[in-house]
């Protein structure tokens, strides 16, 4: 492909791009096919000679967009959003036509110097205090990964990776049953192993983790001689946004010299907010802390942000330095790969410091207080009606609830959801709270209005009275 063609083919695909935001609101939100409907129109070996773009790019426009739940579409109410602001789309397209590798300062000095003051800028919105320093992370799943590697070092006097775990006594993590399972998945492959994830039972409205019983666990691993290492709590917990309470949380931990990592995914968008804050008091403590821009904020999926007290000690914990990474002759530098797992690394600063500059930060503040304002209204009206109840009070803008029936509760409840999403108006997911099915509702998608929030409450009331 030549320059020529280049500049038309990304152009067309610049073309498509806007002409499918435009269209979202005919589609479906979730997929409509059925499992191989797309396999299916797929060759099964690839090709021996190469194809003209045109039929390339016709092939994808024929079968792909069927085949695709739309994540920005205006009614997605599913999961949590994965946005991607305009602004932030156009950033990914640069990074994409550069498509630098940036490991390293040297590799890519503006990636890496755009990484730390945009991330500055971050610290600042969220109100965190001097002394944290930011990363970005391709997911929370890496972020809380690394963290759980730098509190299982720090726990074993930096002798795990050299040792290996079966040289010392177990090690020990602590969190409720309401945090995310990529925290199961960061202790399975940091060798801690599920038996030694201690699960700490959860107390009061916003189902938090007990500081009481956290602390007693401790005392009762200390006495088994075990190795306690740290505690991870969260705030806005996937299945209905459960949030620790930090402050007495941070307390236990640092009576016991633990290390203290908090998942707020989701919720740390919401913190830009001022008022939002309490659901995260005592943050200040942590040791670690993770958000996801690529949620709530609108950056283009990946981009996770990981704020670290202490970076040396997660370098310590990560960096392999054989001489080709080394950078000789400047002195202070950052390389960003150390204080991760992958050492490859995305410019992901570039559609941060598009979307903060563009939308500024009143108007991203506008549109998650928009986001709250409409779930608690639409957490109401339903509430109001006699054959619904609301099983989770809204966190943000993440609230639960059941249409109330004759009959078996979960299997209707089943019904419900695959009947609205078989719909294709909107998008919701079900979640289990206290052993049984109730549906989530979050908003959060950029483009979202008010009118959309109405949309899910007919919809929903509609094909929960026929169902019923």
């Amino acid at each position: 492909m030549d320059s020529e063609e280049f500049r038309h083919w990304s152009r067309m695909a610049a073309d498509w791009g806007a002409d499918y935001r435009k269209t979202l609101r005919d589609r479906p939100v979730r997929a409509q096919t059925k499992p191989g409907e797309i396999a299916r129109q797929i060759g099964d070996v690839a090709p021996e000679t190469g194809e003209a773009m045109e039929t390339i790019f016709a092939d994808f426009e024929r079968i792909i967009p069927d085949g695709l739940t739309h994540w920005q579409h205006p009614r997605f109410f599913a999961y949590f959003p994965a946005n991607a602001a305009p602004a932030s789309v156009i950033a990914d397209y640069l990074v994409t036509s550069i498509a630098a590798q940036c490991m390293l300062w040297q590799t890519s000095p503006a990636a890496t110097e755009l990484e730390t003051k945009v991330l500055e800028w971050l610290r600042l919105a969220l109100g965190l205090p001097d002394g944290f320093a930011g990363v970005i992370q391709d997911s929370a799943s890496t972020a809380t990964l690394a963290a759980v590697l730098v509190m299982r070092e720090r726990a074993l006097g930096w002798k795990g990776n050299g040792d290996g775990l079966a040289a010392h006594p177990p090690v020990r993590v602590y969190a409720s049953e309401q945090v995310h399972t990529s925290i199961d998945r960061a202790i399975w492959i940091s060798g801690i192993g599920e038996a030694n994830l201690v699960r700490i039972p959860t107390k009061g409205p916003l189902n938090g983790m007990d500081p009481e019983a956290l602390d007693a666990a401790i005392r009762t691993d200390l006495a088994a001689g075990l190795v306690p290492a740290g505690v991870i709590a969260c705030t806005g917990g996937t299945s209905i946004g459960a949030c620790d309470p930090i402050e007495a949380v941070a307390r236990v931990v640092k009576r016991h010299g633990l290390y203290l990592h908090v998942d707020a995914a989701w919720a740390g968008s919401a913190m830009i907010c001022p008022e939002f804050r309490t659901l995260w008091q005592g943050v200040d403590a942590a040791d670690s802390i993770v958000f996801n821009p690529h949620k709530w904020l609108g950056a283009q999926f990946d981009c996770s942000v990981q704020f670290i007290r202490n970076p040396e000690e997660q370098v310590r914990t990560l960096a392999i330095q054989p001489e080709y990474l080394k950078t000789h002759g400047h002195d202070g530098i950052i390389n960003y790969s150390e204080w991760s797992v992958p050492l490859g690394r995305r410019f992901r600063a570039l559609k941060l410091w598009f979307l903060l500059r563009h939308h500024g930060l009143e108007g991203l503040r506008a549109m998650i207080r928009n986001h709250v304002s409409w779930s608690v209204e639409l957490c109401e009206r339903l509430g109001a009606e006699p054959d619904f109840e609301i099983v989770s009070p809204p966190v943000l803008s993440l609230f639960s609830f059941r249409h109330v029936t004759a009959g078996d509760s979960d299997q209707h409840m089943i019904a419900l959801v695959n009947a609205i999403n078989d719909d294709g108006r909107i998008y919701l997911t079900q979640t289990r709270v206290d052993g049984r099915i109730a549906i989530r509702f979050q908003a959060g998608q950029f483009e979202m209005t008010h009118e959309d929030a109405g949309a899910a409450f007919d919809v929903i009331t509609e094909i929960a009275r026929t169902l019923g």
